[in-house]
């Protein structure tokens, strides 16, 4: 009985939520809108409502001007921030509970993970990757979908668009755009708080406070804290990974000397100290396609690690979240992410001119014992000398108006990129790589009768097999077998790119021309413990492309 109610509570609660954004799939016949619709609605939007006599229009920017949400003529969808509040999103992983066509997720790090829509996006750990889902916030381009992936403080509104994207947003949005905006000074004073508690000891704190400084002068302040233990269970080290533990901050000066001009300053800052990221062998129990792939008898690589000291519980327990990690090493992690913008605003009677000016500063460094288990094969140290850093600077102007009594909508911009790019690498092998080299080296010959991993080269013996060249394969064994805790000491990447397109539009023809001049500058300098130093430099190329569409 008890149940029953619920679900006829939750059912009647779910009939009353009104959708505050939808795809411009079908329109919606005029109704009037409830208390709640009325809340969802931002201050901007409902002016616009208002101006134009229906009050349930939603009005974007997902082409560069405020359009209604029923003409824009792209796959879109427009989610508002009583949705965003209700759903308890706080970064951009977690639209896809508003947004099913995207998918945010990281594999070895979360300093570059990937967003994808419609199953289409950019894969990969590698910081030179751009995402083909670009990610705007306020207006400012974020080069890597990782750098967005942070807390976002308090959001206006967050539009989705699928598909190509390249005529407004440039060539890095081929599969789609998050465009994130988030909520301008008020000159009203409001002030809110939210206390959050969950399993894993989740703490999360977050408030502001927005009012008016002066008649012309609005000021907002955004804070959020969170912390939270990890749910993977590292053992070996007494510790937990895949944690939570990051502040964000974000302060805004709203401007408006006049009706016709606004100036909107916009710095933010977010620090991460985190353990990221484990993993768990998947067994036959939870994917029938390993079969016999953890079976010591029908697979060598589980039979040399299981020799060489790993629990065999690691493969077989990952539904209790118990990971294998090589004593000593870890996952842990820095990051440090920040900016400045400004937004400009003139209205000059038939046209507005737009100005967004952005800076923005990205480090992240992260550690990681990448062979998953308590065999010491393969690392990445966590003291910080693994690191990969931005510098970007942007500069976007957009002229847009309507002719012929609005029946005509144009827009003329320019938008201009530099990015530095410095990565640090230091991935080695481990204490054990030797040993479990030549473990597999002869599991995996006719020399297999002789494996003893406790004895030099994982020999028990070593008969003349090979004739009169035994002594050299064993000498060749036996140096495979010394290599230990070997790799790079120090690998620095520098890369520069510079970009700038121009474009122009309109409502019925779209008509663009394109001019993204390239050149690429890098460095790159090895040292290893097995060699000298060595300095390498590739001459500086350039490439320009001219594109018609």
């Amino acid at each position: 009985m008890r149940k029953s109610v619920w679900l006829l509570s939750a059912g009647l609660v779910a009939l009353s939520c009104p959708a505050y954004a939808q795809d411009n799939q079908a329109a919606p016949q005029p109704t009037e809108p409830s208390a709640t619709e009325q809340a969802g609605v931002t201050d901007e939007a409902q002016a616009a409502a208002d101006d134009t006599g229906d009050s349930g229009e939603i009005i974007i920017t997902a082409q560069g001007r405020r359009q209604v949400l029923q003409d824009v003529p792209i796959a879109v969808t427009a989610i508002g921030a009583g949705e965003l509040q209700n759903s308890g999103v706080t970064d951009i992983r977690q639209l896809n509970q508003l947004a099913p066509s995207l998918l945010v997720s990281s594999t070895g790090t979360e300093a570059n993970g990937s967003a994808r829509i419609r199953g289409i996006g950019t894969v990969g750990d590698n910081p030179g990757l751009e995402s083909s889902v670009a990610v705007f916030i306020d207006g400012v381009y974020r080069s890597r979908s990782g750098i967005g992936l942070n807390e976002m403080g308090e959001l206006d509104r967050v539009e989705v668009l699928r598909g190509p994207q390249g005529t407004l947003f440039g060539r890095n949005a081929s599969a789609g755009l998050l465009n994130i905006i988030s909520k301008k000074p008020s000159y009203n004073f409001e002030a809110y708080g939210e206390a959050t508690l969950g399993n894993y000891d989740l703490r999360r704190l977050a408030g502001g406070v927005t009012g008016g400084l002066t008649d012309t002068l609005a000021a907002r302040l955004d804070v959020v804290y969170v912390k939270r233990d990890g749910f993977y269970d590292d053992a070996a080290n007494d510790t937990t990974i895949n944690n939570r533990n990051r502040i964000f901050t974000r302060g805004q000066l709203l401007f408006e000397p006049t009706d016709a001009i606004s100036f909107r300053l916009i710095g933010d800052y977010t620090w991460r100290d985190e353990r990221c990221c484990a993993a768990v062998y998947v067994n036959d129990k939870m994917n029938d396609k390993v079969d016999g792939l953890l079976d010591p008898t029908q697979n060598n690589i589980i039979r040399v690690l299981e020799a060489l000291g790993q629990d065999p519980a690691g493969f077989t327990d990952g539904f209790n979240r118990n990971v294998s990690v090589t004593p000593g090493r870890g996952y842990n992690g820095k990051t440090k992410d920040g900016g400045v913008s400004l937004e400009g605003k003139f209205d000059l009677g038939g046209a507005e001119l737009t100005s967004i000016t952005g800076w923005r500063y990205y480090k992240a460094d992260q550690g990681g014992d990448f062979d998953y288990g308590t065999v010491d094969i393969l690392y990445r140290p966590d003291d910080g000398t693994s690191s990969r850093k931005f510098e970007t600077f942007s500069q976007e102007i957009r002229l847009n108006g309507t002719l012929f009594n609005d029946k005509l909508d144009w827009l003329v911009g320019g938008y201009y990129a530099n990015e530095d790019l410095t990565l640090k690498d230091q991935l080695r092998f481990g204490d054990q790589y030797g040993r479990f080299a030549t473990c597999r080296l002869v599991t995996g010959s006719p020399l297999s009768p002789l494996f003893n991993p406790a004895a030099a080269g994982c020999l028990a013996a070593r008969p003349p097999a090979f004739g009169a060249a035994s002594p050299l394969i064993y000498a060749a064994i036996d140096r495979l077998d010394q290599m230990a805790d070997v790799g790079s000491t120090g690998i620095r990447t520098s890369r520069t790119a510079r970009t700038g397109r121009c474009s122009r539009t309109t409502s019925s023809i779209s008509p663009t021309i394109s001019m993204r001049p390239s050149a690429f500058a890098t460095l790159t300098r090895a040292r290893s413990s097995m060699r000298p130093s060595a300095t390498t430099t590739r001459p500086a190329r350039s490439t320009r492309r001219r594109c018609f569409r």
